[in-house]
C-alpha cells in the first residue's frame, strides 16, 4: 500500500509541475492523475452475509434478473466490484459489458452511484447515515448469438456462472465475504452445482451460506433434460442435453467415467474435495466450455457423446483434463496465479505446470481408464509434435512467453498463428512432461516416474480444498526428490528459452519416432471428420474448412508463398469445384515433380488462378515404434487404480 501511495504522490507532483518551455510554440499539457481510491484487499471478515437472488426464468431472451442485498458497516462511499480477473481463464475476462440496469437503493429509495472511469469494473455508491444494508439490482443480458459472446442460455439448458450475476465489496479477500445464494430456474428444469446445503422448493434452489470465493468456484448447469450417475469416490456425473435421447449412456460408458475417477484418486493418493460434480452439457446450441473448479467442472461435448461413442474417442480427453485440475491448478496453484480478489491481476508464467502437466495427465488418465485408446493418445502426441516440428514461431518465442497469451490475445483468431504462436504451454507442456516421465522411468529402471511427483506434489491432506501455492524452485525440488537431475536446466531450456528443437524427446525415450505418412493418424482423421475440414498443414501449409475457406496458414509454407491468407476461399481445384477429395487428389498428382496444384481462389470478391509449386505429397504425423525393446507407452498407460 505504501508503494502505491508513493506512486500516486509522484504522479500528482508531476501533474502540477510547470510545463517545459516549448520552443516550437505548441501547447503541452501535463497529465491529470486520478487518485487511487479502491481499497486494497485485506484478510479480515466482512461484516455480514450478502444475499444473492438470481431469477433465471427468462429463457426466451436469455436475461438473468439479479437482486443483491449487501450489509454495510458505515456511511460514506462503498465500492462494489464486478469480477474481472477470472480463475481458469487466466485473464481479465469479466463480462461487464453485459451488465445493464444497475440500480442501488435503500428501502426502495435510489442511491447515487458512479462508475470509476479508470476501472470500469468498480462502482462507487453513496451510503447514507444509519444504513445497515443496501440493495442492488441489475440485469445480465447474456449473449443470444456467438458474435456477442459465449451463449449461456438455450431453450433446453443454461450455464449459470455466478461471477456474471454478482458484485462484491472492495477491501476484503473474497474468501472472507459470506454470501447466500437463491436461484429460480424455469419450471421443470433441474440444476446441479457443487454448492452445499441445497433446498429445493418448486423451481427455487437455495443454498447454505458460503464465501464469495467458493460461490464463484461452484457454477451451475441446469436443463430441461437431465440425468446423473454416481461414479464412486464421492463424484457425480451430471448431464444436460439438447434432447432427452442424447442422455442414453450405456453401463460401459459410465463404467469408464467411474474408472477415470478411480485412476485419478490412485494417481494423486488423496481427494481435495468432499464431493465433486462433473457438469456436462451435450449440445449444439450452448457455447462450448471446458473450465476447472475445485469441486466441479464445466464441460460441453457434442450431442452424440454417448450415442455415437465409438466415433468420439478423440474428444474424450476433456473430462480427464478438468478433473485433474482439482489437484493441479485448484489445490496446488502457482503463487502468482493465486490472488486475494478478482481485481488483482494474475501472472501466468507457470501455466506450463498448471495446464501443461494437466494436459499430460489427461491423456494418461484417459488411457488408464479406457476413456481413450492407446492409438488415439499416441496420435494426439504425434499431431502436436508434428505441428511443433514445423512451427516457425518457436525461433523467437518461448513456451513460457505463450503463457501470457490469454492476456495478450484473449483467445481471438490470429492472422498467422504459426509465426505468432498461441497458448502452446498446453500441448508442448504435455510433451515436455512426457519427456520428464520417460527420463525418470529409464534412469530408475521403471522404479520411479512422474506418478511419484504427482502424488508428492499434488497430494497433501485428504479433503483439503484450500490452496497450496508454489514457485519454480518448488517444482525443481519436488522433481529432484523423485530423481536427482539438473531439472532447473531441463525446464528452463524447454519452457523458458526460444529456438528449441521440436519437443520429441519423450517420444524418442519411449522407443518411438515421429514419421510422416500419406494418410492421417486416427486423431487427425476423426477431428477432420467431425469438423468436415481438411488439415493440410504439412503439405500445402493450410487448413481448409467445410466451406472451402482457408485458415491456419503456415508461415512461409506453400500456401503462404502463393499469397493465400486466412479467409481466402478455394473455389475450384484443377477447374472443378472444391472438395477435400479433389484437393487431396491434386496434391498426390503433384508428386510427379512437374505438375503444380492449380487452384481458383476468391477473396473480397476478387478471383485469381494460382499454381502452388509443391510436390511433397500428403503428409500427416504418426508415431512409429523403433526396435524391439520394451514399449514404455504401455507402462505409462497401464491402469493403477486400486481394486
Amino acid at each position: 500500500m505504501k508503494k502505491a501511495l508513493l506512486v500516486a504522490a509522484s504522479l500528482i507532483a508531476l501533474s502540477v509541475a510547470p510545463a517545459a518551455n516549448a520552443q516550437d510554440g505548441n501547447s503541452r499539457p501535463q497529465p491529470v492523475v486520478q487518485p487511487l481510491t479502491i481499497p486494497l484487499p485485506t484478510d479480515r471478515p466482512y461484516p455480514g452475509t450478502m444475499q444473492l437472488k438470481v431469477d433465471a426464468t427468462d429463457v426466451a431472451r436469455g436475461i438473468f434478473h439479479v437482486r443483491q442485498t449487501i450489509p454495510v458497516a458505515k456511511a460514506g462511499k462503498l465500492t462494489l466490484l464486478y469480477p474481472e480477473w477470472l480463475p481458469g481463464k487466466h485473464a481479465p475476462r469479466g463480462a461487464i459489458a453485459e451488465v445493464a440496469g444497475f440500480r442501488p437503493s435503500v428501502g426502495g429509495k435510489p442511491l447515487t452511484w458512479t462508475r470509476q472511469p479508470t476501472d470500469v469494473y468498480a462502482f462507487d455508491i453513496d451510503v447514507p447515515p444509519g444504513t445497515k444494508s443496501i440493495d442492488v439490482a441489475f440485469d445480465f443480458l447474456s449473449p443470444t448469438r456467438t458474435s456477442e459472446g459465449r451463449v449461456v442460455v438455450t431453450p433446453a439448458m443454461m450455464n449459470l456462472q455466478w461471477e456474471q450475476v454478482s458484485l462484491y465489496p472492495a477491501g476484503y479477500f473474497t474468501r472472507a465475504i459470506p454470501v447466500q445464494l437463491e436461484v429460480t430456474l424455469p419450471e421443470g428444469w433441474t440444476g446441479a452445482s457443487a454448492l452445499d446445503g441445497l433446498k429445493v422448493s418448486g423451481n427455487r434452489y437455495s443454498f447454505a451460506p458460503t464465501n464469495y470465493e467458493v460461490l464463484l468456484d461452484s457454477p451451475m448447469f441446469a436443463g430441461r433434460f437431465f440425468r446423473k450417475w454416481d461414479l464412486g469416490n464421492k463424484v457425480t456425473l451430471n448431464v444436460v442435453a439438447d434432447e432427452a435421447k442424447y442422455l442414453d449412456a450405456s453401463p460401459d460408458h459410465i463404467a469408464r467415467h467411474a474408472a477415470l475417477v478411480s485412476e485419478a484418486v490412485a494417481l494423486f493418493g488423496v481427494r481435495h474435495f468432499d464431493r465433486y460434480e462433473f457438469l456436462l452439457a451435450l449440445t449444439d446450441e450452448l457455447g462450448g466450455i471446458g473450465l476447472e473448479h475445485h469441486r466441479s467442472s464445466e464441460n460441453s461435448r457434442n450431442v452424440d457423446y454417448f450415442t455415437k461413442w465409438d466415433d468420439n474417442d478423440w474428444e474424450r480427453g476433456l473430462l480427464p483434463h478438468e478433473l485433474t485440475h482439482s489437484w493441479n491448478g485448484k489445490y496446488r496453484r502457482p503463487d502468482k496465479l493465486w490472488t486475494p480478489d478478482y481485481r488483482t491481476p494474475m501472472q501466468d508464467n507457470l501455466l506450463w505446470v498448471y495446464e501443461g502437466q494437466t494436459s499430460f495427465w489427461d491423456l494418461v488418465l484417459a488411457g488408464r481408464s479406457g476413456m481413450q485408446s492407446k492409438d488415439m493418445i499416441l496420435a494426439e502426441w504425434a499431431t502436436n509434435a508434428g505441428y511443433y516440428s514445423a512451427q516457425p514461431g518457436r525461433a523467437w518465442r518461448s513456451v513460457e512467453d505463450t503463457t501470457l497469451d490469454p492476456v495478450i490475445a484473449a483467445r481471438k483468431p490470429k492472422p498467422f498463428s504459426s509465426w505468432s504462436r498461441n497458448e502452446d504451454y498446453y500441448n508442448e507442456g504435455s510433451l515436455m512432461w512426457l519427456e520428464a516421465d520417460m527420463l525418470i522411468r529409464q534412469a530408475t529402471n521403471d522404479a520411479k516416474s512422474l506418478d511419484d511427483f504427482a502424488r508428492a506434489f499434488f497430494g497433501g491432506r485428504e479433503g483439503d480444498f484450500g490452496q497450496d501455492t508454489y514457485d519454480f524452485d518448488d517444482v525443481v525440488a519436488a522433481l529432484n526428490a523423485v530423481h536427482p537431475y539438473d531439472w532447473a536446466r531441463f525446464l528452463r531450456e524447454r519452457m523458458q528459452a526460444s529456438g528449441q528443437p521440436a519437443p520429441t524427446g519423450g517420444i524418442e525415450r519411449a522407443g518411438y519416432r515421429l514419421v510422416w505418412r500419406d494418410a492421417p493418424n486416427v486423431y487427425d482423421r476423426d477431428r477432420m471428420a467431425q469438423a468436415k475440414n481438411a488439415d493440410l498443414t504439412h503439405s500445402l501449409g493450410m487448413t481448409i474448412d467445410k466451406d472451402g475457406v482457408a485458415t491456419g496458414i503456415l508461415w512461409e509454407g506453400p500456401a503462404f508463398k502463393a499469397d493465400i491468407i486466412n479467409g481466402t476461399k478455394i473455389v475450384a481445384v484443377e477447374g472443378v469445384s472444391y472438395s477435400r477429395e479433389r484437393i487431396e487428389a491434386a496434391v498426390r498428382a503433384a508428386t510427379d515433380g512437374k505438375t503444380p496444384v492449380r487452384l481458383l481462389v476468391e477473396r473480397g470478391g476478387r478471383y485469381r488462378n494460382i499454381e502452388i509449386d509443391y510436390h511433397g505429397g500428403l503428409r500427416w504425423p504418426h508415431l512409429e515404434k523403433t526396435g524391439s525393446g520394451p514399449d514404455w507407452f504401455d507402462r505409462l498407460l497401464a491402469p493403477r487404480r486400486r481394486l
